[in-house]
């Protein structure tokens, strides 16, 4: 969103580089199932599974499949593992708790006469390239920190990708040539994604915040300028939780005890 960075800047012009993208063709798979189990919002590894399958068959290069989190990759590795899958085929998990070398083998380029199925979180979005890639799978889903403010703890929440996220996946496919991408959402739900994956910081824990703040000798965070400026309400709860651990005084000043505190790097509670 540059023009918020740019507003921020007082009004800094904006730049744009589009550099060289292939065209990517987008398909719709109908789900065979409802997103929504239980209230919450679940993938579905068979329809992945199956997508897997069909774009196999269907075009050639590597494969990129976008799901939530390592949990959902792990499921769908044993999956595919199970589900006669050609020798060919190599499947390589992809999120930011595995080992380098593990992250390593799920970037480069597979050995000669192989082909490769990533199963990445959104760790792919953006930062790393693939090589080889000319498949996207989108699960349609992503994981998040939500800040729970009745048990003052964050809790990680699946929520359906933005536009701007979908947008970002399907480009993935059209680094190196033209490309495909598979989207496990019916069309009509497309017309409903948010522009933008909302900011972390209006659903965040301000604790950590406050207290870096307070260090800073700054107690009102309006008197700072912001792209996103912090929550009112959960800002104030946050300045209660530290004046109980004794972190910062009645007037905002951070203490002695919150100087070590903030020493640790750690979460206040802790």
């Amino acid at each position: 969103e540059s023009g918020a960075v740019a507003g921020l800047l007082g009004q800094a012009p904006v730049l744009s580089a589009s550099g060289r993208a292939y065209p990517v063709e987008t398909r719709y798979r109908q789900p065979r199932r409802a997103h929504v189990r239980e209230g919450a919002l679940k993938v579905r590894e068979g329809d992945v599974v199956q997508a897997v399958h069909a774009a196999l068959a269907e075009h050639p290069g590597n494969i990129l499949v976008f799901l939530p989190g390592a949990p959902e990759i792990r499921r769908v590795e044993g999956l595919l593992s199970e589900s006669g899958l050609s020798p060919d085929i190599i499947i390589t998990p992809l999120y930011g708790m595995l080992p380098r070398e593990a992250q390593d083998r799920a970037i480069d380029a597979p050995p000669p006469g192989k082909r490769k199925v990533v199963l990445s979180s959104a760790l792919a979005e953006t930062s790393l390239t693939i090589i080889g890639v000319t498949v996207v799978i989108d699960s349609g889903l992503m994981r998040v920190p939500r800040y729970d403010p009745k048990s003052g703890l964050t809790r990680l929440e699946t929520i359906r990708v933005s536009r701007a996220s979908a947008d970002q996946r399907r480009g993935r496919a059209g680094r190196t040539a033209p490309g495909f991408c598979y989207r496990l959402w019916r069309i009509e739900e497309d017309a409903h994604l948010a522009p933008f994956t909302e900011p972390e910081i209006r659903n965040a824990d301000m604790a950590p915040l406050a207290l870096e703040l307070a260090q800073w000798g700054v107690s009102d965070p309006a008197t700072l300028a912001w792209l996103d400026p912090p929550p009112p309400a959960a800002f104030s709860q946050a300045l209660v939780l530290l004046k109980a651990l004794d972190a910062i005084d009645p007037q905002g000043r951070i203490t002695d005890t919150g100087k070590r505190m903030a020493g640790f790097g750690l979460h206040p509670r802790l």
